[in-house]
């Protein structure tokens, strides 16, 4: 009689790790911030810039803070999501179009 209340207390604890079958629901990134403002800057109205010269840009205005940024240009590391980045490669043409 006494292995009896023990198997049954090892049987609860094994199923105690066990769960129903059914389709995985993922996990939030709980360590990851959600980025709500990802386009607060316009930039993905602004894709068609990319692969055109850089030239086009002086006829251009834009409604945020923007930076014009070449391949040897020195920038701050500093993020601020509503500042419209271009850059643009050795080749004078654009690459990058996006917010920070």
């Amino acid at each position: 009689m006494r292995g009896l209340p023990l198997s049954v207390m090892l049987v609860t604890l094994a199923l105690a790790g066990c769960k129903a079958a059914g389709p995985d629901v993922p996990t939030p990134d709980v360590g990851k911030p959600v980025d709500v403002t990802a386009d607060q800057c316009g930039a993905s109205a602004l894709q068609y810039l990319v692969g055109q010269p850089r030239s086009v840009l002086k006829t251009m205005k834009f409604g945020t803070q923007t930076r014009i940024i070449g391949p040897n240009d020195a920038v701050t590391m500093d993020f601020s999501p509503g500042r419209l980045n271009i850059v643009y490669g050795p080749d004078q043409k654009i690459v990058t179009v996006a917010c920070n």
